[in-house]
């Protein structure tokens, strides 16, 4: 882990020193995702099956979810698991029908003119769940629990296949909690090609959808972005790129939890990075050395040191530097791990998630905590949040005007609509104020 001093670097020197890994999208990325994209526009369900076949090694699959698939998942899983999913599930439901946006009261602001602002739900959404080198069935909850709170009446959930062709049981138990009909076995920016054009496979129907959600690997990443930019293409959460986490510690800070902390989001994959920012050399030091220990015994220690190259540790030793450090990273997830932790929140600006004290575990966020982990990546926390309610959801303004009201603005509306040149605005205002 790459360390540094923050009082003694530079504008660029800061800059580069939390610089996200340059080498994260393969230069044939872009290429190779509009291939695909323009084939399965071309061809349909025909071409979502054929690059199944040659990446996934399995054609697409749609996964029922009824009495028989869940009672086999079941079987493959301790009854400790399934509970542990329900109160995942019963938690992330909790906290998004609490935070579920509803229409706004009537705002007068002219006498005779109200406007409220109107929440509608989106009709179709297509959920990527990650798989990879593990399953990752929370992002199913965090994603199609949100989406069923909201009222989406479709929800498509693609995830990749294992290698018989299937998914793992708690995919299955997952989609049970989160009131899905089915699932899709199929990954890849063949997935979100299907979900972007719609298309007819030999299992049923992926219709075309409204919005795409969910993180990936680069090209599932890059399909997003493509499918996004195309005419009436489907919108998407965010740009989503590997996991990343910033850990601020104290003295005080316990150094096996905030290593053990550190090395839970380095375990995601090789690209993921982590950041400790601690206000002194000792705590940097201790937390460091104890994540060498920790490593040894981590069965996914090989993804853990490739990710520990991207690492970084820096010396902050004052609030001010501390804040200026998160600022500048706008880290996906925040672990304050000081005795002020809670007196730091005010001060933060950008951040996709922040855990608060010792006891606020990431890993606590990440499955059963209620908000969902689904967040901004790369620095994009400066402009964006995480998925809520209100990501399957559009906002509208109604504006209701009476005759008084019309008579007060349709002059000041008249006069800007010529200011601008624009005179057949001007005149739709004043017809409403003619005797």
């Amino acid at each position: 882990m790459k360390t540094f001093e923050w009082s003694q670097l530079d504008a660029a020197q800061k800059r580069e020193a939390l610089a996200r890994p340059a080498n994260r999208v393969a230069a044939d990325v872009t290429d190779v995702v509009r291939q695909i994209m323009d084939d399965v526009a071309a061809r349909g369900g025909a071409a979502v099956t054929d690059w199944c076949l040659k990446l996934d090694g399995a054609p697409p699959r749609r996964i029922a979810i009824n009495n028989e698939t869940l009672n086999a998942a079941r079987d493959l899983l301790a009854p400790a698991d399934t509970r542990a999913i329900r109160i995942a599930a019963e938690n992330i439901r909790v906290f998004h029908q609490a935070t579920k946006p509803s229409d706004t009261d009537l705002i007068e602001t002219t006498k005779g003119v109200r406007s409220k602002l109107a929440w509608r739900t989106i009709r179709t959404a297509g959920i990527y769940v990650p798989g990879g080198t593990a399953p990752l069935f929370s992002s199913l909850l965090m994603q199609a629990i949100p989406a069923q709170v909201a009222g989406v009446a479709t929800r498509i959930v693609v995830t990749p296949p294992s290698k018989d062709g299937g998914v793992h049981p708690a995919m299955i138990i997952a989609a049970a909690e989160a009131g899905l009909e089915a699932i899709w076995a199929m990954g890849g920016a063949q997935a979100i090609a299907a979900m972007t054009y719609g298309v007819e496979l030999e299992d049923g129907i992926i219709p075309r959808c409204d919005k795409l959600f969910g993180p990936g690997n680069a090209y599932v990443a890059e399909a997003k972005k493509q499918a996004a930019a195309l005419p009436s293409g489907p919108a998407i959460d965010m740009p989503a790129g590997p996991s990343e986490l910033m850990v601020v510690a104290d003295s005080a800070a316990d150094p096996i939890i905030a290593a053990a902390d550190l090395l839970g989001q380095a375990e995601h994959d090789t690209d993921a990075q982590v950041i400790l920012v601690a206000t002194s050399k000792s705590a940097l030091n201790a937390i460091i050395e104890e994540v060498e220990d920790q490593i040894t015994t981590l069965p996914r220690a090989e993804i853990a040191r490739a990710s520990l190259a991207n690492a970084r540790g820096i010396l902050a030793r004052d609030r001010e530097t501390i804040l200026e450090v998160i600022n500048l990273y706008a880290p996906e997830h925040l672990a304050l791990q000081t005795e002020d932790a809670g007196d730091l929140v005010d001060g933060i600006e950008a951040a996709g998630a922040i855990f608060v004290g010792a006891w606020a575990a990431e890993t606590l966020g990440d499955y059963a905590a209620g908000p969902s982990h689904v967040l901004p990546t790369d620095g994009s926390a400066r402009a964006l949040g995480g998925i809520t309610t209100a990501s399957f959801m559009t906002s509208m303004s109604v504006q209701y005007v009476n005759e008084e009201g019309a008579h007060t603005l349709a002059p000041v509306a008249a006069r800007l609509a010529r200011l601008e040149g624009l005179e057949a605005h001007a005149r739709a205002a004043d017809y409403r104020c003619e005797e």
